[in-house]
């Protein structure tokens, strides 16, 4: 929709080739349904929480980079705020007024929308020369000059996304590097997580380890599910797994040393000298991990507080420090928040998201090879070579 009204108002036809029944069914689900359409950032805060090709977007961040993302939605008649992380949401927290300003905006600028399932780019003398679709009424063919594949990657399939566009780009002889789910739950060895199913962690630290190896850290919340684990910090740091197994450690009290963890739970201890192990933790955990970790921390939950001797207690700190996870893998790329993978960028102009193969033929959005943490970045990544592939599709 960015790309077709960027291209609009400059003495040529836009057409909008949409399978779905109406344009953006996967916009109303993004932010869980409020829309998280950029962050409050500059331009090199953007590149650094891009995870694949930061350098390929330079030029497309800074023509249209946050401060113009919400300028334009504020200049549609959305009004936005800014929330933790500087996220930018419309205040409203409806993703249905961002789309239905779109909407709007693409009929002020005369796009045509048309209901069709793309099926060849056709080409001439090296350059695009029109699409063959497959609409409700049969096949058809439109005529073109430049085309834009906006296509999004293979998450979330029933929006749209089917990985169709990496089939049409192949076809005029594109590199696709495999797709695979980025910002995806993971799944656990241990089994132990299925009895925490829905329980939410804030303000732990969650690291993943290779071998011995730091893949990545971050503090923020995560949740238990039946396979495993999920939140947003499980989804930032599933970006940066290639391979599995490795290690997950969840640190229950990340402001707090070791020693002073230990002062903590003698002065707990005392406190609740008379009673059993199992029944002393009430003030550090939440309810339903105490069984786990008087389970993992191979202390007799029935022993008597004060029976708890000097290294029980320093493997209970330990493991509060680190309850040791395996991840085996990840969900499947149905339920990851974008595609990692994706036409090969170095075969794409930066600076006017051309291909260097086929003439008229534009890439825009997570067809590419880039994908970036949560927070608003995918999106604005797709305004941003949205409008770049637009501006340069029609010049």
């Amino acid at each position: 929709m960015l790309a077709a009204i960027s291209a609009s108002g400059k003495n040529c036809g836009v057409v909008i080739l949409e399978k779905n029944p109406s344009p953006g069914k996967k916009l109303l689900i993004t932010g869980k349904g409020r829309c998280n359409i950029t962050n409050n950032c500059t331009e090199q805060d953007f590149l650094e929480s891009v995870i694949s090709n930061p350098k390929f977007l330079i030029k497309a961040i800074y023509r249209f980079p946050p401060v113009k993302v919400m300028e334009f939605f504020e200049s549609l008649g959305v009004k936005l705020k800014t929330e933790r992380g500087r996220r930018v949401f419309p205040e409203s927290d409806r993703s249905s007024d961002v789309l239905n300003a779109l909407l709007k905006k693409l009929k002020e600028c005369n796009v045509k929308i048309i209901q069709g399932d793309a099926a060849e780019i056709s080409v001439q003398n090296g350059r695009v020369s029109g699409v063959k679709y497959f609409s409700p009424h049969g096949e058809s063919y439109i005529e073109a000059y430049s085309v834009i594949i906006a296509t999004g990657g293979m998450s979330y399939p029933t929006t749209g996304s089917n990985g169709s566009g990496y089939k049409l780009a192949a076809a005029l002889g594109h590199t696709v590097i495999p797709p695979r789910p980025s910002l995806v739950p993971l799944v656990t060895k241990e089994t132990w997580t299925a009895s925490l199913t829905g329980l939410s962690l804030k303000n732990v630290n969650v690291s993943f380890y290779d071998n011995e190896k730091l893949l990545f850290s971050e503090q923020g919340e995560m949740l238990f599910t039946h396979f495993g684990v999920s939140g947003p910090v499980v989804l930032s740091g599933s970006a940066y797994i290639k391979h599995f197994p490795v290690g997950m450690y969840i640190d229950m009290k990340p402001a707090l040393s070791a020693e002073i963890l230990d002062a903590r739970i003698i002065s707990d201890f005392n406190e609740y000298k008379n009673k059993d192990f199992s029944n002393s933790l009430d003030k550090l955990l939440p309810k339903a991990m105490i069984p786990v970790v008087v389970s993992l921390s191979g202390t007799d939950g029935r022993k008597k507080v004060n029976s708890v001797t000097k290294a029980e207690r320093s493997k209970l700190v330990s493991l509060l420090k680190a309850i040791p996870l395996t991840v085996t893998g990840t969900r499947p790329v149905e339920e990851a928040i974008v595609t990692s993978g994706g036409v090969n960028v170095s075969e794409v102009n930066p600076s006017t998201m051309e291909s260097r193969i086929t003439g008229g033929l534009f890439f825009a959005g997570e067809v590419l090879d880039v994908d970036c943490y949560t927070g608003g970045f995918n999106l604005q990544t797709a305004f941003s070579t949205g409008v770049l592939a637009g501006e340069n599709a029609v010049k």
